[in-house]
């Protein structure tokens, strides 16, 4: 196994490197160390348990004035490094400077602040030069406090003596602040009257938690709603009052042990929870799991994270409980981040709510990853890592601008070597959307100081992007194949040569194909500069549109009508089923689909799991989690031939065994072995092309059994398989491939 590590922080001039070249040669590892223009970039190779073992040790045991801001690992093919050495670095010119993302509060800091002797005792905006906020709060480069929104607090003679001294730990830390003369919380009722402040404030928001009420957190780069997540009742107002019908909660644990009480650990997953970034790790759910049902009902996951500002540590281990923090929003509306406009926005949602004056300067959600076949896998890549770059292994020919695409959207720029990809902005569907959308376009091209040369959006001609993007960029906007750019994406972050010509499987929802129907089952044989279609999921029509998304049950109906088969009498009445038959015959608001997604939501609602939806990809998460719980190796069979992967003979066998009574575990576990099954076959037809190499994009390989069973198949069989490990499989990496698109023309 081969690990690529990319390290920002205080890591050159303080013995990093030294330290890296004896814990690889302790552990037997082979490759390199590397001071980089931006940091340090390590290569180690060996086995899968030494390079864990690595990745697991490097944070905890790291010389001790050293320090990381971040740092990021994916998994490639093993090169073949016959020894370990320290590399001379190879770049010439000078250091660039990079806008940090937020750092979670540092060890010295939460000690001073427990330290009643300490000048900062229970001071909720503690902070030094190795934490706290940073995207969030600057405003223009360079990083000076004049730039940032702490401009507003003036230091006292204390905090400026620190910040002036170069041996002190605050040295030009330019969040630097005290309850002296730094920003303060306040306790507020829903509308905005004040009940308490400083200190007060946080003690009375422990103890209304504890009463079951429903508090608005302001945080680093928004609001979060909290609420104890022990308690039934008020996780069910929660719900109620967000319009958030049964979507899982995000839960923060005062510390790792009190994570290990409500869910599987693993040494990956931990080394996520504990890494400086703080994301969001979706973890299965132990056997002695306790919080309320409705946290995550039906669901056999929960999504944990740790506090990572010091107001959430004084909250959390006051409580001492798990809370629910989740973002604080209207349903499909962005995360709100001032103070007004929490009090407008959040007052039939939030019974109270603690508020700070430091404001925030851009919106910033929090991330989320999941542990996927030994591998980090990204659902939402934001708080923690943006806008840190993503490094290619050659540069862009021109400066490019991403806009992403409708759902989950991130933009992009590209410049040389790097793709600066924004926080998660999320599906452009509400007026706010596209306001926090453009504020976020404009933001990034002044922050960044560029004038892009070429600017990149989705082919679908209804998207608010692409319509952005001909209203403000016309002649520079260039227009590309949505499934090329997930895939694109995939290649780029595993380091592809931009000649080599991959076997692409792009898999999702939705997405504008080359003939104007809707695109989802794609394999694509492309490399940089293009693609071709070569095989597609058989196409069945979506009775509804947009309807049949949020109603598997159609897509069920259209799957039997399609294979000649009588629909389960569960999906529908008779009357429904009859109604939705002469749509698709007539082809009334029923437009042709080759997604894989939707083959999911028609076979969760084939065997009783879902028919109806109230989030995105409901139906396919529960068809995975069920199949998760049968073992059975066996398989139904797609037919792949004809430039078309045919899934009738799978949804007759389904029906069949839904009728006889096997048991919806068994039936799910064996639609997963058949999909994955059916890409290995795929590939071998296709590797007759001249190729080995197979890279798997789309928000279909969020699903980690698939992906767990698929990956090793292929490899069994000679493929190297490309997966993503930076930035997610969904459409929340479409901006990545967007720039690669744009950037190698």
């Amino acid at each position: 196994m081969r690990a690529k590590i990319f390290v920002t922080g205080t890591v050159q001039g303080v013995g990093f490197r030294p330290f890296v070249y004896r814990l690889a040669t302790s552990l037997n590892l082979k490759g390199y160390v590397l001071n980089d223009t931006t940091g340090v970039i390590i290569e180690v190779e060996g086995t899968k348990d030494n390079v864990q073992d690595f990745l697991l040790r490097i944070e905890k045991e790291k010389p001790s004035i050293s320090k990381i801001y971040s740092m990021e690992y994916k998994i490639l093919e093993d090169a073949g490094y016959k020894t370990f050495e320290i590399k001379k670095s190879t770049e010439s010119g000078k250091v660039e400077v990079l806008v940090l993302p937020d750092l979670a509060t540092c060890e010295e800091c939460i000690k001073e602040m427990e330290n009643p002797q300490d000048r900062r005792y229970r001071y909720p905006f503690i902070n030094c030069t190795n934490c706290g906020p940073r995207y969030t709060i600057i405003e223009k480069l360079p990083y000076d406090r004049k730039n940032t929104t702490m401009k507003l607090f003036k230091m006292c003679p204390e905090c400026e003596r620190e910040y002036n001294d170069p041996a002190d730990r605050r040295f030009h830390a330019q969040p630097n602040a005290c309850p002296v003369c730094g920003p303060h919380v306040w306790l507020a009722d829903k509308n905005g009257k004040l009940i308490a402040k400083k200190d007060e404030a946080i003690k009375l928001t422990v103890k209304l938690i504890k009463e079951g009420k429903i508090l608005a957190v302001k945080g680093l780069g928004g609001f979060h709603l909290v609420c104890d997540a022990s308690n039934e009742e008020t996780v069910k107002k929660l719900r109620e009052r967000k319009n958030r019908e049964e979507k899982p909660f995000a839960v923060m644990f005062p510390d790792i042990e009190s994570v290990k009480k409500e869910a599987i650990v693993s040494p990956l997953e931990e080394r996520a929870l504990l890494s400086i970034e703080r994301p969001i790790v979706v973890l299965k759910k132990s056997d002695n799991y306790t919080l309320a049902p409705s946290v995550a009902p039906s669901n056999s996951t929960v999504g944990a994270f740790l506090p990572y500002t010091p107001l959430h540590h004084l909250i959390l281990k006051e409580l001492n409980k798990p809370v629910i923090a989740t973002s604080a929003n209207v349903t499909d509306d962005p995360i709100v981040k001032d103070n007004e406009e929490a009090i407008e926005r959040l007052s039939k949602i939030a019974d109270f709510l603690l508020l700070h004056n430091r404001p925030i300067k851009r919106r910033c959600d929090d991330s989320v990853i999941r542990i996927v076949a030994g591998k980090p896998s990204p659902l939402r890549r934001s708080r923690g890592f943006a806008p840190l770059p993503v490094k290619l292994p050659f540069k862009l020919k021109k400066t490019v601008l991403a806009l992403g695409p409708f759902m989950k959207n991130t933009i992009a720029l590209g410049i040389d070597d790097k793709v600066f990809i924004s926080q998660h902005i999320g599906d452009l569907e509400t007026p706010l959307a596209v306001e926090f959308y453009e504020e976020t376009i404009e933001d990034f091209l002044s922050l960044f100081n560029v004038n892009p040369e070429i600017v990149v959006c989705d082919k679908h001609p209804l998207y608010y992007s692409t319509k952005y993007g001909e209203r403000k960029f016309k002649e520079k906007l260039v227009k590309v194949q949505h499934h090329f750019s997930h895939l694109l994406s995939c290649l780029a972050e595993n380091e592809a040569k931009p000649e080599d010509t991959v076997i692409g499987f792009s898999f999702d929802g939705t997405g504008y194909g080359d003939d104007g129907t809707i695109w989802g089952g794609e394999v694509l044989l492309l490399n940089f500069y293009g693609y071709e279609r070569k095989f597609h999921l058989k196409q069945f029509r979506l009775p509804g549109g947009e309807k049949a998304v949020k109603e598997p049950y159609r897509v069920a109906i259209s799957l039997c009508k399609e294979a000649g088969i009588k629909p389960p009498e569960h999906l529908a009445d008779e009357k429904t089923t009859a109604f939705i038959a002469k749509m698709i015959e007539k082809g009334i608001n029923s437009p042709i689909s080759s997604s894989m997604g939707r083959l999911f939501d028609g076979v969760a609602a084939l065997i009783g799991i879902k028919s109806h939806v109230s989030y995105h990809a409901q139906a396919a998460i529960l068809l995975e989690q069920e199949a998760i719980k049968s073992d059975t190796k066996d398989s139904y069979t797609f037919a792949v031939e004809n430039a078309t992967i045919d899934w009738t003979p799978v949804v007759k066998e389904i029906v069949r065994d839904h009728a006889r009574g096997t048991p919806t575990p068994v039936i799910a576990r064996k639609f997963h072995n058949a999909v994955a099954k059916a890409i290995l076959k795929t590939a071998e037809l296709l590797r007759k092309t001249g190729t080995s190499k197979v890279a798997l994009s789309g928000g279909v390989f969020q699903n980690g059994l698939l992906t767990e069973t698929v990956v090793p198949l292929l490899k069994e069989h000679g493929f190297t398989v490309y997966t993503h490990q930076i930035v997610p499989p969904n459409d929340g990496g479409i901006s990545l491939g967007q720039v690669i698109a744009g950037g190698m023309r």
